[in-house]
C-alpha cells in the first residue's frame, strides 16, 4: 500500500476484474437461461469482489481497507457458492466451474495475504498522514 498509488495497480484487483469480465461474458451469452435471480446474484458478487477492494483502498485508512478486503473475500465465497448452483442447474459445465472457482480461490488467498500484510504493517493510509500546507 505504501508504494501503490492507485487500486488499479493491485494485482488482486486486476485478477478480480478479469474474473468479472469472464462472468459477464457468460451472462451475455445467455447461458443462465434467463434466470434473472442467479444472474443478478452471480454478477453482483463477482463485481463486489473488485468493487470492495477499490472502495477500501480509496477510503484511505489501513483499518477501512482491511475491513473492505474482508467484504471482498466474503464475496469470493459467495461467488463460489453461486457457481455450485450454476453447475447444479446445468448452466455451466465442470470445466467452467473449475476455472472460475479456481480463480475465486486464488483471489481469496491473495486477499488473505494482503490483509495479513496490512495487519502487521506500519502503513496507516493516506488519511492518517499529517497535514502539511504546500507553502511550508
Amino acid at each position: 500500500m505504501a508504494s501503490v498509488k492507485r487500486f488499479e495497480e493491485l494485482q488482486v484487483w486486476q485478477l478480480s476484474r478479469d474474473l468479472n469480465k469472464i462472468i459477464g461474458e457468460l451472462i451475455d451469452k445467455n447461458i443462465f437461461n434467463k434466470n434473472y435471480r442467479i444472474i443478478n446474484q452471480i454478477e453482483g458478487s463477482s463485481g463486489s469482489i473488485m468493487d470492495n477492494i477499490a472502495e477500501g483502498f480509496e477510503r484511505g485508512t489501513k483499518g477501512e481497507f482491511i475491513q473492505f478486503l474482508g467484504y471482498s473475500k466474503g464475496s469470493c465465497g459467495e461467488l463460489r457458492s453461486q457457481l455450485y448452483r450454476a453447475k447444479d442447474r446445468g448452466y455451466i459445465n465442470q470445466e467452467q466451474f473449475n476455472e472460475l472457482a479456481n480463480i475465486a480461490i486464488r483471489i481469496s488467498a491473495m486477499i488473505f495475504k494482503l490483509i495479513s500484510y496490512l495487519q502487521v504493517s506500519a502503513i496507516q493510509g493516506n488519511r492518517k498522514k499529517t497535514f502539511r500546507p504546500l507553502d511550508s
